[in-house]
């Protein structure tokens, strides 16, 4: 299980651009306030990449980052039952430690930020409208887009792609992915990525805060899951694994 310490800082640094750049985005008084939904997509896709490289320098190969991908590898082979139990709790681990990060790198701004909701949507992810079904739905199928395409990326059908491009052709799917299906849901699609961060929120003493929706808090969490285990089957069929 030497993945685990790369698995966990390479999710801390991806947590730390992502969410990073929300707080850059909904702080008051922040210099990037009110950029909008293209600099976070754009910044969550940089964060991918960063987060790989920085998983891969640190001791994991595999770089998942998120466990829906560490679940559909598994269910690949790559790895047992208990280690993959394992890496995703690293990367959870290292969700909630990046969001801490985030949290006193803008340490003033979030006193003189009154909105409650973009102070948690800082950390977490909300629906724009809340209906479970879709919730569910539009979540499960970001990440079997997600986990799809990671297996078409490196796939024996492609051909292979030189060493170190591969992070940013992941980069470059989730900024997809958060522009053309991340209205709904504000794209999670990876487990840790939500729940790290929402404990984060849960327990930080953030000036000014509400609650932290522990009411939505499963959907992003088990809905990538699914859309995981899902993608394995759809890259089974598709010859991709």
């Amino acid at each position: 299980m030497t993945n685990l310490f790369g698995e966990f800082f390479g999710t801390m640094v991806l947590i730390i651009f992502g969410c990073g750049v929300v707080a850059n985005v909904l702080l008051k008084k922040s210099k990037a306030e009110g950029a909008g939904w293209m600099v976070i997509a754009a910044g969550w896709g940089f964060a991918v990449t960063m987060g790989v490289f920085s998983a891969q320098a640190t001791g994991a190969p595999q770089a998942d980052l998120n466990p829906a991908v560490t679940l559909a590898k598994m269910m690949i082979g790559v790895y047992s039952l208990p280690h993959a139990i394992a890496t995703m709790f690293a990367e959870l681990a290292g969700a909630i430690v990046g969001a801490v990060v985030v949290w006193l790198a803008f340490l003033p701004h979030w006193e003189i930020t009154e909105d409650k909701g973009a102070k948690l949507g800082i950390f977490c992810t909300a629906p724009a409208i809340r209906n479970t079904g879709a919730n569910l739905l539009c979540e499960i199928i970001g990440t079997i887009m997600l986990v799809v395409v990671i297996f078409a990326i490196f796939s024996k059908p492609v051909g292979g792609i030189a060493p170190g491009v591969g992070p940013y052709l992941v980069g470059v799917l989730v900024w997809a992915i958060g522009l053309s299906l991340g209205g709904p849901t504000g794209y999670a699609i990876n487990p840790a990525r939500d729940l790290g961060p929402r404990i984060a929120h849960a327990i930080l003493p953030i000036a000014g805060k509400g609650d932290s929706d522990w009411g939505y808090a499963w959907i992003p969490v088990v809905a990538p899951l699914i859309g995981g285990a899902i993608a394995f089957f759809i890259g089974q069929a598709a010859g991709l694994i």
